[in-house]
């Protein structure tokens, strides 16, 4: 049925079917909560294997939180498919979350929103009034950029058989308090009545409010902009993590200072930034603004900065080897941990990887020691990956990377009994420093004096 003047009614007695486009890491989580709200929903991926997870009841992704939530069998409230055109013509609105990554080039590659959206336009008839809302980070004006003459081609018209949106998801991985059901929403349409109206469903949905901002392109600039400033204040402090060792202060000391007055900002400086928004998000505003004579050398040297972090933390491991006489070019080098984030096993742009390539080119021998990461997105040809505590082999110098809470919770003792030397490099500045030395342990620390 689409939109029509009772879709707030619609909207309260739960009388509405979504369909989610895209069953990923947003996408899932999404189409659970609306399920878990009492909507219809309808699930499409193109991947055959997590439609055959899902059907068996079982969680195709890596997140434990899903796992009690699969539904156990098909139904009127809850049906999945690799087909859109076997779902979407039952959907009275149609959320897209399929990826939106980056060329090699670090070009936005809108590949994934495009095919998409011709599979969802070929599938609405005509005067259906079906709301597709796009969820993906992308930058302003691409709904429409990318949609408009795709549903022109499939003969639908704006605003009578198809309504636009956009309402970006916010959501934190492996984060149970900013999950799909509790962070704040935006929701952008030229329509003030769609948005309101949306704006209303997502209440449904979330817990921390949803707020209609108007345009389209409003709300797509937001999303992009919240992940270009963390990128912006992690690549300050990622700078001053190079910048004060070489003085001969630690930034720790220094940050900790600044923390005292009240509207100082604390970030913490690491081996680098991964996921899926900030490593990407900034290039798509970048490239916008590129197009349209704009200036971004701030977006862009922060980029630059942040981007650099694991071969500056794989040139420390060189100094400290080479102090120690232990040839770089032979060395065995142990990575605690590998996915970007702790408690999660996605290793999208994880900073792990160029880690590692770094450590490779100089020779070094790599084993990751990580129980939660995706095996199946893993470059075995780059690293040797381990799951268990007791397969790890000896090692020359180990680094933290990933602060998993089965990293931090290692036994420490016993993997300094299979360490050649006692070397620890603290890439996150989370681990204890007076406990490990106690151990007998040698640490370093990423933005400390070496």
């Amino acid at each position: 049925m689409g939109w029509d003047s009772t879709f707030s009614q619609r909207v309260e007695e739960r009388d509405l079917t979504i369909g989610v486009i895209g069953l990923g890491y947003v996408g899932l989580p999404t189409a659970l909560g609306f399920l878990d709200a009492g909507f219809r929903v309808r699930g499409v991926d193109v991947t055959s294997r997590v439609i055959d997870a899902l059907k068996a009841g079982e969680n195709p992704g890596d997140d434990p939180q899903h796992d009690d939530l699969i539904p156990q069998s098909q139904s009127d409230s809850w049906q999945v498919s690799t087909d859109s055109s076997e779902l979407v013509p039952d959907c009275d609105v149609v959320l897209v979350t399929v990826p939106t990554p980056v060329t090699d080039n670090r070009l936005p590659d809108l590949t994934y929103v495009s095919s998409a959206g011709s599979a969802i336009f070929s599938s609405i008839a005509k005067g259906s009034g079906t709301i597709v809302v796009l969820e993906s980070t992308v930058y302003p004006g691409v709904t429409r950029e990318v949609w408009t003459p795709l549903l022109q081609e499939a003969g639908l018209e704006e605003g009578a058989d198809v309504h636009l949106a956009y309402c970006p998801e916010r959501f934190v991985p492996g984060d149970p308090e900013h999950g799909v059901r509790q962070v704040p929403r935006v929701v952008g349409s030229s329509d003030e009545i769609i948005g309101s109206n949306l704006a209303d469903l997502y209440d449904t949905l979330t817990s921390g409010g949803v707020t209609y901002v108007g345009a389209l392109e409003v709300a797509e600039a937001s999303k992009v902009v919240e992940n270009v400033q963390r990128d912006l204040n992690i690549a300050l402090v990622n700078e001053l993590a190079r910048i004060f060792p070489a003085m001969g202060i630690d930034v720790e000391q220094v940050l900790d200072a600044a923390a005292t007055k009240w509207n100082f900002h604390r970030y913490r400086p690491g081996v680098g930034v991964g996921g899926h928004c900030i490593p990407v998000d900034p290039y798509y505003l970048i490239e916008k603004a590129k197009e349209s004579g704009a200036p971004v050398e701030l977006i862009t040297s922060a980029r630059k900065v942040n981007r650099s972090m694991p071969r500056n933390v794989a040139a420390d491991v060189s100094v400290i080897l080479q102090r120690k006489e232990i040839p770089v070019s032979t060395a065995n080098v142990l990575l605690l941990g590998w996915s970007y984030k702790p408690g999660i096993g996605d290793p999208r742009e994880t900073p792990a990887e160029p880690l590692a390539e770094a450590l490779v080119e100089m020779g070094c021998n790599v084993q990751t020691f990580d129980p939660l990461v995706d095996d199946r997105l893993f470059p075995n040809e780059l690293a040797t990956l381990v799951r268990s505590e007791s397969k790890i082999s000896p090692f020359d110098i180990a680094i933290l990377v990933t602060a998993h809470d089965e990293v931090l919770g290692i036994d420490w003792s016993s993997l300094l009994d299979k360490a050649n030397h006692s070397l620890i490099y603290d890439g996150r500045r989370v681990l204890d420093v007076e406990m490990l030395e106690s151990l007998g342990w040698d640490v370093y620390l990423l933005g400390a004096p070496i």
